[in-house]
């Protein structure tokens, strides 16, 4: 979906986060709840894996990126964002969808936090179980 200001927009999730990543033609700055990227996932690894898709099509420093994600923790963001740029790239030009599925960045990971059984202690945790 491309909005009125040129932006194309991706939505990605994992776990419980959610996210919106809007792209656009730029200077490769990326923003992620109005904090640059580096503010926003301090360890490069993280970084690193984020921008995974633009490294993968080689369009660093093409694309302005502007996300919004809640909900998770950091490790449901990073992966959130991540499908929502590739998808938002894969909209931009799709030329770039076989690379992208090459690296297995357009498959949204489905899993999810199993829920808790009546009569249990957890979803898989019992109570402990006496004879007498």
């Amino acid at each position: 979906m491309v909005e009125q200001t040129g932006m194309i927009i991706g939505i990605g999730r994992r776990k419980t986060a959610t996210a919106v990543v809007k792209i656009k033609e730029g200077k490769g700055q990326v923003f992620i709840n109005d904090k640059e990227i580096k503010e926003y996932f301090p360890l490069p690894y993280q970084v690193d894996e984020v921008i995974k898709p633009l490294a993968v099509t080689e369009t660093v420093g093409q694309f302005d990126v502007y996300a919004k994600v809640s909900g998770g923790g950091i490790a449901g963001h990073m992966d959130a964002i991540k499908l929502g740029i590739a998808r938002a790239i894969a909209k931009y030009d799709p030329s770039f969808i076989s690379k992208l599925r090459e690296y297995g960045l357009l498959t949204r990971d489905p899993r999810m936090k199993e829920r808790k059984k009546y009569g249990q202690k957890g979803a898989r945790k019992k109570f402990q179980w006496t004879k007498r």
